[in-house]
């Protein structure tokens, strides 16, 4: 165990200083409004002398007790790359007087990829475990933004090429939204999740969101509401985050109707090109199903996201470092009851 690293108490701005948007002080501000508590450390260590940031979220579980939860996070310091188990069973023991007495664990949902993903084993004589689902969705798309637009295109499957033009050739006009326009968007974003068999938030989630941006008082990423509309009327409309270097889409919505006019694809380009302009180097398209299988109930979407030709990774996914091995247990069949219902039965 490295007993060098430590662990100090800050505030939320001091994590503003970073491109990681799950794990700023702006989502901590934004996740306190729906009940969250938030702990935002530097984590320091002699060996690498650079104060590391990291969010931890604590929210209450049904029947008492509490659960720790760590949004794409920790990075991984060098010196651990060959043992990441220890470093999160390390981390995990001190982050244990940091929270509740009541937390039952504490997840890590890490954004590893590469060969630290794939090393994570179980460790600490069974409280650090792969937990039984994963929070935000390990497999995704990352889309380079430093090549020129022509490179980007080039870069792309020719299917998604021609859609994006054929959009522009079939009156499909992408404009900026505003926080005004957000009831519009959730209204076919409850279109969308009926006709997809996906479970979303309450309008006052979404909502929440931009009073966030617009209330905290560090460094908030802008988010952009962009809308298609053919005839002036709205067919569908995206939610990107700019946050330092890093663009991330975060929910996308679309009518049933005039979706042959392809409105999804200029909106993905018109984000792509926003993000550019602002100085991101990244554009997230923020999950895919794990393989390009057929028979997966989001195989369209698999489809979809790669034909913009960014890099496919599949990160490490959640960990759980267990404090009540007892009370996990009985979680653990609840969660994976639940995952059943809403990734499989409710899509059939």
């Amino acid at each position: 165990m490295d007993s060098s690293l430590t662990l100090r108490k800050v505030t939320l701005e001091d994590l503003d200083n970073q491109d990681c948007l799950l794990q700023s002080g702006f989502w901590g501000f934004y996740k306190q409004k729906s009940g969250q508590t938030a702990h935002p450390f530097l984590i320091d260590s002699d060996q690498t002398g650079k104060p590391r940031p990291l969010l931890v979220l604590e929210r209450p579980l049904p029947g008492g007790g509490s659960l720790g939860y760590v949004p794409h996070g920790p990075s991984l310091p060098s010196f651990y790359q060959a043992d990441p188990a220890a470093y999160l069973s390390h981390l995990g023991e001190i982050l244990r007087s940091h929270l509740s007495p009541k937390c039952v664990f504490l997840r890590f949902d890490l954004p590893w990829y590469g060969n630290a993903g794939k090393s994570m084993t179980a460790g600490a004589a069974g409280r650090l475990v792969k937990a039984p689902v994963d929070v935000q969705p390990p497999a995704t798309v990352i889309i380079d933004l430093e090549a020129g637009e022509d490179e980007i295109l080039k870069r792309m499957k020719s299917k998604t090429r021609y859609n994006i033009r054929l959009a522009g050739k079939r009156g499909v006009e992408v404009v900026a939204g505003n926080r005004e326009d957000l009831s519009q968007w959730y209204a076919m974003y409850r279109e969308t999740s009926v006709r997809d068999k996906i479970a979303i938030h309450s309008y006052e989630y979404y909502h929440q969101l931009f009073i966030s941006r617009d209330e905290y008082e560090g460094n908030s990423p802008e988010l952009l509401i962009l809308l298609a509309r053919v005839d002036k009327a709205t067919v569908a409309g995206n939610i990107v985050a700019l946050h330092g270097k890093q663009a991330v889409y975060l929910y996308g919505a679309s009518l049933s109707k005039k979706r042959n006019l392809m409105p999804t694809y200029a909106l993905q380009w018109k984000g792509i090109q926003k993000a550019r302009e602002q100085g991101c180097t990244s554009y997230d398209l923020f999950g895919i199903p794990p393989t390009d299988r057929p028979d997966h109930p989001m195989h369209g979407l698999y489809r979809f996201k790669t034909g913009f030709g960014g890099a496919v990774i599949h990160r490490a996914g959640c960990w759980d470092y267990l404090f009540k091995p007892g009370k996990y247990r009985l979680l653990h069949i609840g969660e994976r009851a639940r995952d059943y219902y809403f990734k499989k039965f409710r899509k059939r």
